[in-house]
């Protein structure tokens, strides 16, 4: 756990020393304020609830998230350190959780400074803050599926555009598996066990529960599945590199 910390801690004060992850805060705060307030039309809607906040994260996390994953190792190849690090004594394995947590803390940062949203909701009404708690933790389990598959793809190459692009395609299918429009279009010519199977690997099905208040133990299991598979075909492609 110590190699984990210590190279979460370098990984997490590399971030906050570039100016870059602070324009990535005030973007994704900006993004947030808008869809929110603005196209998610909050004072019209006339009830005391953050759906209009929740509903948009898993297409504002489509960018930004794949954004902040894309350096984690793509960088390391191209500047040549991932050969460095893995000759120290240093498990893969450790490397990738550190790095992998490290950002993921990150977004919790960028997450947990939307609390502007939660006091402005509870000063105009009386919300379900025990959903809100929910739909929070659906979207940090969200942001943590979506970064572990730009870790892997950041693996797969040492071109951070490529990666990024990589990560964007992967995350764009596991939220139009289960999208209204394509699953009405699936309806058409499959039968419903094929829908339904296809709609299980999708982010918005299971995220639509937390959205709901309800944390339910096979959503949970579902993004920790993706971010443990992720994860670990993290380690087979760094591995990969490690054999070569």
């Amino acid at each position: 756990m110590s190699v984990i910390w210590t190279i979460m801690k370098r990984e997490l004060g590399s971030y906050f020393s570039s100016p870059v992850a602070y324009v990535f805060l005030v973007i994704f705060l900006l993004l947030t304020g808008f869809f929110t307030f603005t196209a998610g039309n909050f004072f019209e809607r006339g009830e005391a609830s953050l759906a209009a906040f929740f509903g948009w994260h898993p297409w504002v996390y489509l960018v930004l998230v794949p954004a902040v994953g894309m350096r984690l190792w793509a960088e390391e190849r191209r500047s040549g350190t991932l050969e460095l690090l893995l000759t120290m004594p240093v498990a893969p394995w450790q490397a990738i959780v550190a790095k992998f947590l490290a950002s993921w803390v990150f977004l919790a940062v960028a997450l947990a400074l939307t609390f502007p949203a939660v006091i402005t909701v509870n000063v105009l009404g009386d919300p379900d803050n025990g959903m809100i708690v929910a739909g929070y933790l659906g979207s940090f389990l969200l942001a943590g599926g979506y970064l572990a598959i730009s870790c892997m793809t950041s693996a797969m190459t040492r071109n951070q555009v490529v990666a990024f692009i990589l990560s964007v395609v992967l995350c764009l299918f596991l939220i139009l598996a289960g999208f209204n429009p394509v699953t009405d279009l699936l309806v058409r010519w499959a039968s419903p066990a094929v829908v339904d199977t296809v709609a299980a690997f999708s982010v918005i099905t299971h995220f639509d529960g937390f959205q709901r208040g309800v944390i339910d133990t096979r959503n949970l299991f579902f993004f920790l599945s993706v971010i443990g598979f992720a994860l670990f075909a993290t380690g087979v492609i760094i591995r990969g590199h490690r054999a070569g």
